[in-house]
């Protein structure tokens, strides 16, 4: 699809121009960074000047979350220009005029009006939105829209009027691998705020940790988490924090399998005799709830499960629970000769109708808390009340094939950001596309949005913003804007742009990078040896999906310091993906693109050179050394691209057996090595079958 097509709304200049600002016209017209992209949106003449003077004012119905919210707009809006903004008088005229219609709910709920208009013109601007929410949103959408111009800075002269496409756009953190401190916590969610997601899913109970303070039972927090855990007051910050940002907080306590560390302080719960340790590997553990004990669910002087789900919903408002329910293998159940008579004189003829019998029952002492149950894929089977919300970590036919049936559900297979993916692989899922398309009008309703997820086996607070952002600003792109929203170049300019803007804020995904590689390095390392050091970290990612434990050195645990190369490494290479698009830039000119073959030969002589470089530093780094054999891979895949352009050079097909030579040198290079994946690689292949091919990659006479 062309991006003209996906523009709804949008002015007769075209997309193309609002975004590159290509040619003599269009150096007239506005840089458009926008992420998410508007529901509609018309450019109009001129720009609104952001100077010193620069004020907004409040209208109708003011309260003092809005207050704090353009409080926070004027910090963040000082930020970006180093120009410090003055707080609107009575009697000045504001440059910013916010309207709300009306109140938000006290507790934020699901559905909520998040809608707003913005106009801005060389007077002034304007944001209407029925409540709070929208306004906020309109701020947002301001803050993304203002630039360094010849004249200083400004906001273009635009209307917009722009709704979300779901209603539920949240981000999962798991916080119980790897504990992670309020403040990092804080910052994502300022980063939620800006693309404009509404829902924070906090994981906070796992094998590996209880983190969450309980009054009622605190043999589960002081034996279950190392001592790292939030107190209540903590989470009621934190819930007043995301509130005023316009995100909910919905916890998940993981039941009935991940939850090795309730039995460090409970045995009593478990299927199995014990004793319990919190674990310190990764994995599926064979632990899990006796969902055939009824002091689980009820006893005359314990109530377990029904107490600290009440303690728990009181301290989370909330409509949602969520009770985890994923990935329970069976193994206590099968061995435990009492649950396997429960099974027969209940009819259970399976583990999965076991689970069911238990979440059913988690279900109803959530629902007589006062709240809904969210629970991951296993939680259903049809005959499970209605009201229950699916996540499906599954993928969309398990998504659709629950809404068939009338129920509520969430995506997030496809947007696990621990995975690895590009962001263009994340940007292509859709919550109603596949066997979703299929659904009725009424019964697509049902799919309420989705959730990105960051499971922290590999991940802690000083690398976990970079693990998530900027790939979830496309995540938030797909769940607000339109479906037809899907042209990969306009995603990553603007990525790139709102990437920059996402650190103002204070997110590290770009600062943690170098501070890590000095490490790596050491205190003593060169310029040009940290130089080097870059150049090679810069083109490598780590390996993809769950792989990672399977290719590491040791079995990895809790206590594994996060220190390597492939730590500190981006997810997905930028320098890398750009190359690609230089390679096929020159291919499809049949290699005629003289400055396109220039720019690939003077890269690709720099990544040749760059193991020579690196030498100095691997000898007295033992992190350096691991990746040696990474480097030179870099260096022989360069020398391979570097041959190709000579043949284009020359013009005519390269011989057969030099192109299976090519081919064997990048095979092996594409081997992962220190858990680092060479990025260049494919478009290096990609360029040695072009010339291999010899006519449509004939050199210009």
């Amino acid at each position: 699809m062309g991006t003209g097509q996906w523009m709804q709304g949008v002015s007769v200049i075209g997309f193309a121009l609002l975004l590159c600002a290509a040619g003599a016209n269009a150096q007239e017209q506005p840089r458009l960074h926008l992420m998410p992209w508007p529901a509609s949106l018309q450019t109009g003449s001129g720009s609104l000047r952001i100077d010193s003077s620069f004020s907004v004012a409040l209208t109708g119905h003011t309260e003092a979350r809005l207050d704090r919210a353009v409080q926070r707009f004027l910090r963040q809006l000082s930020r970006q220009t180093a120009i410090p903004p003055s707080a609107a008088k009575a009697s000045a005229k504001p440059t910013l005029t916010v309207h709300t219609d009306h109140a938000s709910k006290e507790v934020q709920e699901l559905g909520e009006d998040e809608s707003y208009t913005l106009s801005i013109t060389a007077d002034g601007a304007n944001i209407e939105a029925p409540t709070p929410l929208g306004a906020m949103h309109g701020l947002q959408t301001f803050l993304q829209l203002v630039d360094v111009t010849p004249d200083g800075f400004t906001a273009p002269a635009i209307s917009i009027q722009d709704k979300p496409r779901f209603a539920w756009r949240g981000l999962m953190i798991d916080v119980a691998r790897h504990f992670i401190p309020l403040d990092v916590l804080k910052r994502n969610l300022d980063g939620l705020e800006a693309v404009k997601m509404n829902v924070f899913h906090w994981h906070l109970s796992e094998n590996q940790g209880f983190r969450v303070e309980s009054k009622k039972f605190p043999k589960l927090h002081t034996l279950g988490s190392d001592g790292l855990y939030y107190t209540q007051d903590e989470i009621r910050d934190l819930i007043a924090y995301a509130r005023d940002r316009g995100i909910r907080v919905v916890p998940e306590f993981d039941m009935p399998g991940h939850s090795t560390a309730w039995f460090v302080g409970h045995p009593e719960l478990a299927s199995g005799p014990g004793p319990y340790e919190i674990e310190r590997k990764w994995g599926v553990f064979d632990p899990a709830m006796d969902p055939t004990n009824e002091k689980t669910y009820k006893f005359l002087t314990y109530k377990f499960l029904d107490e600290l789900v009440g303690e728990m919903t009181r301290l989370f408002p909330d409509h949602y629970f969520h009770i985890g329910g994923d990935e329970v293998n069976g193994k206590q159940w099968d061995a435990n000769s009492k649950i396997q008579d429960f099974k027969k004189s209940h009819n259970l003829a399976t583990n999965e109708a076991l689970q069911a019998y238990f979440s059913e029952r988690i279900q109803k002492i959530v629902t007589k808390h006062g709240k809904a149950v969210v629970g991951w894929d296993e939680v259903f089977i049809p005959g499970v009340p209605k009201d229950i919300v699916i996540q499906s970590w599954r993928g969309q036919e398990s998504l659709a094939k629950a809404a068939a049936l009338g129920y509520h559900g969430i995506l997030s297979n496809g947007y696990y950001l621990d995975l690895g993916w590009p962001a263009a692989r994340h940007y292509a899922v859709d919550p109603t596309s596949g066997p979703a398309a299929t659904l009725t009008p009424e019964q697509q309703k049902l799919i309420l949005g989705g959730e990105s997820c960051m499971w922290t086996e590999y991940v802690n607070a000083e690398n976990i913003d970079s693990r998530i952002w900027p790939r979830n600003a496309a995540i938030a792109e797909r769940l607000w804007s339109a479906q037809s929203v899907t042209d990969i170049h306009s995603m990553y300019a603007r990525l790139h742009a709102v990437s920059a803007q996402l650190e103002w804020l204070g997110l590290t995904h770009r600062t943690y990078y170098p501070q890590m590689l000095r490490r790596t390095a050491g205190p003593s390392a060169s310029p040009d040896e940290l130089s080097a050091l870059r150049t090679l970290a810069d083109v490598v990612e780590p390996v993809k999906d769950y792989t990672r434990e399977a290719t590491a050195p040791a079995e990895p645990t809790s206590a594994t310091p996060l220190n390597r190369v492939v730590d500190a490494v981006s997810l997905e290479s930028d320098v890398a993906r750009r190359f690609g698009e230089l390679v096929d830039a020159f291919v499809s000119s049949s290699c005629r693109d003289v400055g396109a073959a220039a720019k690939l030969r003077t890269q690709l002589s720099a990544w040749r050179d760059n193991d020579a470089r690196l030498q100095p530093l691997m000898q007295r780094s033992f992190l350096v050394k691991e990746i040696a054999a990474t480097s030179q891979d870099l260096s022989s895949l360069a020398a391979v691209g570097l041959a190709a352009l000579d043949f284009a050079a020359k013009g005519g097909a390269a011989p057969e057996d030099w192109k299976a030579q090519q081919l064997a040198v990048i095979g092996q290079v594409e081997k992962p090595k220190s858990q680092l994946l060479v990025m260049p690689a494919p478009g290096i292949q990609r360029l040695v079958e072009a010339v291999a091919a010899g006519g449509s990659c004939a050199a210009s006479k």
